[in-house]
């Protein structure tokens, strides 16, 4: 399957990196272009053990492969992820700017049916809001597509990421 995955922090990239492991053609995209350049050289800027061999194995191999064009990413992924920071905001919740901008991205790019996964810590509803802001952007540029969102939000414990996604103890999906 093709997979695009928004983000190449913590989460995008345990993620991007495992789902081509087990076969997917992944494409990660970042807005940072230095974090590209140096995930395309091999350089992996989060310790995790084992995350670096996963990725130069699935680069080498040709199923992981990291870009900045979120154009790109939206026509190259059937499923399009995104794992994108959700810092605190104000009071303690989460701030959903980067995922929200991440969902307009989307919108302004796609053309073909695609399923959205929310990967990111977020609260109940986000997913609606997701769909809201694709729809805006697709009724902005005058087009109709048809989209589904759903929720896999991630258990990675830092230092055991990649065994609890390749061994999870529960998947959800909503």
């Amino acid at each position: 399957m093709r997979i695009s995955v928004f983000g190449s922090g913590y989460v995008g990239l345990v993620t991007g990196a495992c789902l081509a492991e087990v076969g997917n053609d992944v494409l990660c995209v970042d807005i940072d272009p230095e974090k590209i350049k140096s995930l395309q050289a091999g350089r992996i800027p989060i310790h995790e053990p084992g995350l670096e061999a996963l990725v130069a194995r699935n680069a080498a191999a040709g199923r992981l492969r990291f870009s900045t064009e979120a154009s790109g990413a939206v026509a190259h992924g059937e499923a399009l992820v995104i794992a994108v920071g959700t810092p605190p905001g104000e009071g303690g919740s989460a701030d959903l700017s980067h995922v929200l901008a991440v969902a307009r991205e989307i919108g302004r790019h796609l053309t073909l049916y695609r399923v959205i996964i929310d990967k990111s810590t977020v609260p109940v509803g986000t997913a609606d809001r997701v769909a809201g802001e694709i729809s805006k952007s697709l009724t902005e540029r005058g087009v109709s597509c048809e989209f589904d969102v759903v929720s896999n939000p991630e258990f990675l414990k830092e230092g055991a990421a990649v065994a609890d996604f390749m061994k999870p103890d529960r998947v959800v999906v909503g």
